[in-house]
């Protein structure tokens, strides 16, 4: 659904490679997360995706349409969020979706059980200027997918959101893939990431440095161990015991651990996806 292959971008009057040469796809019905620090180029891949930058080399497409070829059709096919919603301000909740709705062809969603999803209903018909910035981060996600786009693109879609509504939009973004749709998603959340992605991919300096499902990369900038973890006298804990992964089922010792009282849990050591995003950048999040 989208294809990027060998795509390079120079800003004009840049010395350096915004893109360096990177190649990535994702499927209809599955949600990438392309994370990085600031400066990247992820949103420079976005933009070229989007039909908004020209000028690269390599390929980037949507439905097999090169995005330098991009025109009404190219983008009715889109569905687009980003951090900062821009909306007409005098205009109600239920009047700028409605307007938004009605550039595009073909069927759409309801616009008051989209509202009602996201828990706006209230405010259908109050003016977009009093609402907050978490109001305005969930009527743009409803803007973006009212017209049940083939290919959807969020930037930071859980920015400024309490912990349940963000649980709504993650919902909704799963739910779209699971109709079909593919979600290129940027954000520096990487609990968002870990919780709503099939796979993370990492940009460093413009080249892709991994790319993988967040399970598999734990896996594999973590540490092939196993630490068991008990209680002590007064229910204090004790220091925690680590064994190696390899071998561990023939682990006398492991399993002699196992049959002392006190036993909390077993756990791996994988790592997180903020300490993989720390050593592969070297920055932290922000």
């Amino acid at each position: 659904m989208i294809s990027v292959e060998g795509l390079h971008f120079t800003y004009p009057r840049g010395r350096i490679e915004a893109v360096r040469g990177i190649d990535f796809a994702v499927a209809a019905g599955e949600v990438l997360g392309f994370l990085g620090p600031s400066g990247a180029g992820k949103s420079t891949t976005q933009k070229i995706l989007l039909g908004s930058l020209r000028g690269y080399t390599g390929h980037a497409s949507v439905s097999g349409v090169e995005s330098s070829m991009a025109n009404g059709i190219y983008r009715a096919s889109i569905g687009a969020a980003f951090e900062f919603p821009c909306f007409y301000q005098k205009l109600s909740g239920m009047e700028n979706l409605r307007l938004f709705a009605s550039f595009y062809p073909g069927p759409k969603d309801d616009p008051l059980a989209l509202l009602e999803r996201l828990g706006l209903a209230d405010a259908a018909n109050r003016r977009v200027g009093e609402y907050s910035k978490g109001m305005k981060m969930r009527l743009n996600l409803a803007r973006a997918v009212i017209h049940r786009p083939k290919a959807l693109f969020l930037d930071e879609p859980t920015s400024g959101l309490d912990p349940a509504n963000a649980r709504i939009v993650r919902d909704i973004v799963r739910e779209r893939a699971a109709d079909g749709t593919a979600v290129f998603l940027t954000t520096h959340d990487m609990a968002a990431a870990d919780a709503t992605c099939d796979r993370v991919a990492f940009l460093v300096d413009g080249r892709l440095a991994a790319c993988d499902t967040p399970g598999a990369l734990k896996r594999r900038y973590g540490k092939r161990a196993v630490i068991v973890d008990r209680s002590g006298p007064g229910g204090l804990g004790t220091a925690p015991v680590e064994f190696p992964l390899d071998g561990l089922a023939d682990d006398e010792a492991f399993r002699a651990e196992l049959r002392k009282p006190g036993l909390l849990g077993v756990r791996t050591l994988d790592s997180s996806l903020d300490s993989i995003f720390l050593q592969l950048t070297g920055k932290e999040l922000v």
